[in-house]
């Protein structure tokens, strides 16, 4: 009787399904889109980034790294929305092609610097096996991106001849930047973009939906 009543539980309550992983077309699409549109971002933040950027640099040497967020922001974008494996490599490598193709001050670079910062973010999202999507894991990838783009900077600008002091500033001012204008700034516009409907066809539309 015991051995029964186990029986019927488990077939009321069936095994929770593995998450699809596989990309769908709309999926490539939509990625495509923010790409994009991220790449125009890059493009407007190529000018008022660098003069922040530059500003901040000759005030104190590394504090440089407060501006550089924005240009992150592209993987956690990428990752919040279509939560799928590469999604956010995708998404920041795709914007700074259309920076570099469209054309910027670092040229060929800019591609580089797309792909560490979008395997930055990437790994962040693998980390929590591409099943947790809120502001922490957020934050977190915008920190990762950053931290990505400064190690790459270490070679690619010559930051590695550069002081102890400026490495650590410019380490600890582009992960806080990362963290909150990639992170924090990320998460609240796919939450803008969720409660108009536009992502009703993923996950992170509906689980804004779910909640109002």
């Amino acid at each position: 009787m015991h051995a029964n009543a186990n029986q019927q539980s488990t077939i009321e309550r069936p095994a929770k399904r593995a998450r699809d992983l596989r990309w769908r077309v709309v999926d490539i699409v939509v990625a495509a889109v923010i790409g994009v549109a991220t790449g125009l971002l890059f493009l407007l933040w190529n000018n008022l980034g660098y003069a922040w950027f530059s500003a901040a640099d000759a005030l104190t040497p590394g504090l440089g790294g407060i501006a550089v967020g924005i240009w992150l922001i592209g993987g956690v974008l990428g990752g919040l929305i279509i939560r799928k494996p590469g999604a956010a490599l995708f998404v920041e490598l795709l914007a700074a092609v259309v920076s570099a193709l469209v054309g910027n001050q670092w040229g060929i670079e800019t591609l580089y610097s797309g792909i560490a910062q979008g395997l930055g973010a990437e790994l962040v999202f693998a980390l929590f096996a591409y099943r947790r999507f809120g502001l922490v894991p957020a934050i977190l990838a915008g920190a990762a991106a950053g931290a990505a783009a400064w190690l790459l900077e270490l070679f690619t600008s010559g930051n590695l001849q550069k002081s102890p002091e400026f490495l650590g500033l410019y380490f600890t001012t582009i992960v806080i930047s990362g963290a909150v204008l990639a992170g924090v700034l990320g998460w609240i516009i796919v939450r803008a973009l969720a409660a108009t409907g536009a992502l009703s066809r993923f996950a992170a539309g509906q689980d804004v939906t779910q909640r109002v």
